[in-house]
């Protein structure tokens, strides 16, 4: 008996046996090099497979010129890709997964960066992706259109994909003609309902007319209820009803957000979890034929289970999740959810490299991308076993010990504090930020169950490493924040002014109940990241009145690639939080500080009662120092090696304890 009983049942589509109802959905994963997808992609998608997956639906393909929207998109209008594809196919379908590829279009909403070619669009719309207008397409254009779609999907046959799923979700070019508001023609691709689906219908017909009847056709659409001009969740059941009167589909997918909202499409921990499941439901009432899957933000076995078992889906895609933990379908069937290595919904490295138009990759899974490389999340034994020291238990030194304990060597962790987590356990109290608590917890039991050697309330100096007796010893030891007030935005201030008046604290002195501030609190925010903000609104739910400083144009500015920064801004305007912008801090003086604009020079005085600094830290690395020199074999990794973020320090971990 599994714990997850609807979940892992199979399912038949089109003539395909699904194994269970888990479906790897499409997303960007940007890794073509000259257009053409490559073993990195074939080992991504074969390592999902590997892991349980149903179906994997490849990412998307553009269809026409006037659709490129990235620097990885595949390579359009070209039979030069099939080869090349039937590499990913082959590596999907022998793992037993139904092997899928999503076909697109984004209409107005192109990218000329990447496309050079105007954007194409039912009545002439603006951009809502970049600053740009766009064509009216002609009735020829619309034609042409249609068949760029058709031979996309005879490509994707000929290369080995069970079907296509066309995009009609999030306001794409499909949606536009949907979309009274997007499609204002009054000939026979507009007006009328009838009208208004003639393009996607024409699509769908020519489609099963070209690569046959047991070729899978599906269909995604997506929720928008916050802009009036979207369509509603009514219209789009209508819409859904009446290409599967006539069996036209086989499933539709349904996510969240459109490119008014960009924000809804990868919902961060910001959101509710299950966001597509309410869209799903109501398109379950409707369809007679075709299977609903819903999508977004369905993190984990138990959602998955939890919709189908309310029957408000016939099947889950779960993206972020199993971008994080591949094998998060073996598992959920063995009976082992708690092996499940949780997304942290946080889309840093996922989304948040897509959207600067690199690959691809995951905060807690650095082999994401890497697959090719590392070989995934299944270790090859170490040839020869070895006795390892970890110094430090945040993230990088969890990582190490992981993976070295998993490869057959014999592990000892020794971390100076009562607990595990480092820095980011810190992190994981601030709002909404549990899941990186549960991700310490995860590697807490996998520790337990590697039969690793912890040992906390060990602080390990150089003279203490030879009762160890290691053949390997790795310093994670962290790092420290400045002691001395340095801003980057003010290099000419070697130390803040007034800093030893005192009443001047770290992100980490607040979070970890170090700092017991007054009332009213400025955070200097010079990162634009979670550490400054994440602790302000922390500040600002105990009630206390928060003024932030910030160098950059906006609060958040680097969350903006996480699509994070509007929605965390609106719950910190909302909580009373004034933001001062490109701004740094002159002096910290008896009433508060002195802040001056870096736009006009001016200077002012902020009264507060404590200052907050997220500024870098600075390394840790005091034990490798000592050690290095004196033969013993060291690795540095983490923030002691360089303060950065949790992913460069996990993928520190992992590739230290895969070099051994």
């Amino acid at each position: 008996m599994t714990a997850f009983p609807r979940l892992m049942s199979p399912v038949s589509l089109r003539g395909h046996t699904l194994r269970n109802r888990i479906v790897f959905g499409a997303h960007t994963a940007n890794m073509a090099v000259e257009g053409l997808p490559t073993e990195r992609h074939a080992a991504y998608y074969r390592e999902r497979a590997i892991g349980g997956a149903a179906m994997v639906v490849v990412e998307p393909m553009p269809v026409h010129p006037a659709a490129v929207l990235t620097r990885g998109n595949f390579r359009h209008t070209s039979d030069e890709v099939v080869p090349h594809f039937r590499r990913v196919t082959e590596a999907i379908k022998d793992h037993g997964a139904v092997a899928i590829q999503q076909l697109y279009h984004v209409g107005q909403h192109g990218d000329s960066d990447n496309s050079y070619h105007p954007h194409w669009s039912p009545s002439g719309m603006p951009s809502y992706h970049d600053s740009d207008g766009s064509h009216a397409m002609t009735e020829a254009e619309i034609e042409e259109t249609i068949d760029g779609f058709v031979q996309a999907a005879r490509r994707c046959r000929e290369a080995g994909f069970d079907g296509v799923e066309v995009w009609a979700a999030y306001h794409g070019l499909v949606d536009q003609f949907w979309t009274p508001w997007s499609n204002r023609r009054d000939d026979k691709w507009g007006g009328s309902l009838e009208n208004r689906t003639r393009f996607s219908r024409e699509i769908i017909q020519r489609i099963r007319k070209t690569c046959g009847d047991n070729f899978v056709i599906g269909l995604a659409v997506n929720d928008e209820l916050d802009f009036e001009v979207a369509l509603s969740r009514e219209s789009i059941a209508e819409i859904v009803e009446r290409h599967d009167r006539e069996a036209m589909v086989d499933y539709v997918t349904c996510g969240t957000g459109s490119y008014f909202d960009f924000y809804k499409l990868m919902p961060t921990f910001l959101y509710g979890e299950k966001l597509g499941t309410p869209l799903a439901a109501t398109l379950k009432g409707v369809v007679k034929h075709a299977l609903v899957t819903a999508e977004s933000h369905i993190r984990t076995p138990q959602n998955g289970e939890d919709v189908l078992r309310a029957d408000e889906a016939d099947l889950v895609s779960i993206v972020r999740g199993q971008i994080a933990d591949p094998h998060l379908a073996t598992k959920a069937a063995e009976g082992r959810p708690e092996d499940v290595r949780g997304c942290l919904s946080c889309n840093q490295m996922c989304w948040g490299r897509r959207s600067r138009d690199y690959w691809i990759s995951c905060v807690v899974n650095p082999s994401v991308g890497r697959e090719w490389e590392w070989g995934g999340d299944r270790f090859t034994p170490a040839e020869r076993p070895r006795r390892v020291l970890v110094v430090g238990g945040g993230v990088a030194g969890l990582e190490a010990t992981r993976v070295a304990a998993e490869r057959g060597h014999r592990v000892v962790l020794a971390e100076a504090a009562d607990r595990l987590g480092g820095q980011f356990r810190l992190a994981g109290l601030q709002p909404r930020r549990a899941q990186i608590l549960d991700l310490i917890e995860w590697y807490e039991r996998q520790l337990t169950r590697l039969q690793v050697e912890l040992r906390l309330n060990t602080y390990v100096e150089a003279d203490d490493i030879e009762g160890f007796s290691p053949d390997v010893v790795i310093v994670a030891t962290g790092a420290l924040p400045d002691g001395d007030g340095f801003q980057k935005a003010m290099p000419h201030l070697a130390r803040l002014p007034g800093i030893e008046r005192g009443r001047v604290w770290s992100a980490e002195d607040v979070m970890g109940r170090v700092a017991r501030p007054g009332k009213r609190v400025i955070v200097l925010d010079e990162g634009g990241n979670w550490r400054g903000a994440g602790t302000a609104w922390h500040l600002a739910e105990a009630g206390h009145e928060v003024t932030i400083v910030t160098p950059d144009p906006l609060v958040g500015k680097e969350l903006q690639r996480t699509a994070a920064d509007y929605p965390l801004r609106q719950r910190l305007a909302r909580l009373g939080v004034r933001f001062v912008c490109e701004s740094g801090i002159l002096e910290w003086a008896a009433a508060g500080a002195r802040v001056a604009s870096f736009l006009t020079g001016e200077a002012q005085l902020i009264e507060a009662d404590d200052l907050v600094m997220a500024v870098p830290n600075r390394a840790e690395d005091g034990l490798y120092r000592a050690l290095d020199g004196r033969g013993i074999e060291l690795r540095l990794i983490g923030d002691a090696a360089a303060p950065r973020q949790a992913p460069y320090a996990i993928h520190d971990g992992r590739k230290a304890a895969l070099e051994i």
